[in-house]
């Protein structure tokens, strides 16, 4: 029963307790200004305990809209949280196994590649030697010059780039990535990595796109991370 996993959450449990639909978490989220998202509906659709529509929403592109500033717990009159619905809905989603059935659900592998094992690899969550502006075009075509001459760049701002010293993108010390690594681990992170990526697999085959076992140059992983179908996102 999906409601009954979804009440064994304690995000869930603190998220909801009596919803009065008066819609103050929606006119305050950002994210509702920009997607078809109401966080009003997201609790209302939860205290159905319905299952069928609880699947729906695992299955949706909604639950992937939120951004977790939790505006939503500041206002609500009842201390309800819908972010901490969207996140317990979203591990669900992870669980089960639902969150290739969407758009957004599936750009979790591409997050999963990059900030999540960078994370516990490097000790950054974003680090310079990995951003490009191909993949990251934001960043600018300066960007490709720094890039270039990155040793002079962080020596003039007094950078402590790859050393064993204390300063800005310092090498982090192996026992510290032991660590961080570890906690990855006893929290479930790495379980749940491991996860996204065995279904990431068996939906890449189901699209004909190859999936590499690592990193993000694979003709999957460029398909949910550029593919936006922006009818199915706008208001």
């Amino acid at each position: 029963m999906l409601y009954e996993e979804l009440n064994k959450d304690i995000r869930f449990e603190e998220g909801i307790n009596s919803c009065i639909s008066c819609g103050t978490c929606t006119a305050i989220c950002p994210a509702a200004q920009v997607y078809p998202y109401q966080p009003r509906a997201i609790a209302e659709t939860v205290s159905t305990k319905d299952d069928k529509l609880i699947e729906e929403l695992l299955k949706s592109e909604t639950i992937w809209y939120c951004g977790e500033c939790m505006s939503c717990k500041t206002r609500c009159p009842r201390g309800n949280a819908p972010g901490l619905i969207i996140m317990a809905l979203r591990a669900l989603s992870i669980k089960k196994g639902l969150f290739v059935e969407s758009e957004k659900g599936r750009q979790q592998l591409v997050l999963k590649r990059t900030i999540g094992e960078w994370s516990y690899k490097y000790g950054y969550c974003v680090h310079v030697d990995h951003l490009n502006t191909e993949m990251f075009p934001e960043l600018g075509p300066i960007f490709d010059f720094e890039k270039k001459h990155i040793d002079a760049f962080m020596e003039r701002v007094g950078a402590s780039y790859h050393q064993d010293k204390p300063g800005a993108l310092r090498k982090i010390p192996q026992e510290a990535l032991d660590e961080i690594s570890s906690i990855f681990e006893v929290t479930g992170a790495h379980r749940q990595f491991q996860h996204i990526e065995k279904v990431s697999a068996v939906k890449a085959k189901e699209m004909n796109l190859e999936l590499d076992e690592s990193g993000i140059e694979s003709d999957y992983v460029q398909h949910i991370y550029n593919f936006s179908n922006e009818e199915d996102h706008s208001i």
